[in-house]
């Protein structure tokens, strides 16, 4: 297995070793999104949800999921995280309501943030789940992805629309 850094040399994953890569600013834009019925939406703008302020309660998931990505992802390393941000926008068509949540994360070290980003954003996602589905379980989590990265050694990464 020479050649993978991810894998020791019995061929099992092990937590790579970034010590000698250079320490640089890198930031992580993910996407996330959940679909959602009329109610709930009219819920959640109105600030009318029994649990209370579903997008401020989601946004502070997202950033304590971002911060606790190495906790829940087994290979990831702990990160000193400079900036995390969450943003909402809803996009309505017709009588589809979906809210478009997008996370920033940025640090200055010697590995990247995709995951702390992704982790933040899937977060904001699920616990805007979990504190509408007494009005319906059917919403929909997704798509989750990785719009762009920038610093390391292997550069910037846009997501190509």
């Amino acid at each position: 297995m020479s050649g993978f850094t991810h894998f020791n040399e019995e061929g099992r994953a092990k937590m790579v070793d970034v010590s000698d890569k250079q320490e640089t600013v890198r930031t992580a834009i993910a996407y996330s999104s959940i679909k959602v019925n009329k109610d709930i939406y009219d819920g959640i703008a109105n600030n009318e949800m029994k649990k209370g302020d579903v997008l401020a309660v989601a946004q502070v998931a997202a950033v304590m999921a971002a911060k606790k990505t190495w906790d829940i992802i087994p290979m990831c390393h702990p990160l000193p995280l400079s900036s995390i941000d969450i943003s909402f926008e809803w996009e309505i068509n017709k009588e589809e309501y979906t809210l478009l949540i997008q996370s920033f994360v940025k640090t200055k070290g010697n590995t990247g943030v995709e995951m702390e980003a992704l982790t933040a954003a899937s977060v904001c996602a699920l616990t805007v789940y979990d504190m509408c589905k007494a009005l319906d379980k059917g919403m929909v989590i997704g798509p989750t992805y990785l719009v762009e990265k920038t610093g390391g050694k292997h550069g910037d990464y846009k997501r190509e629309v």
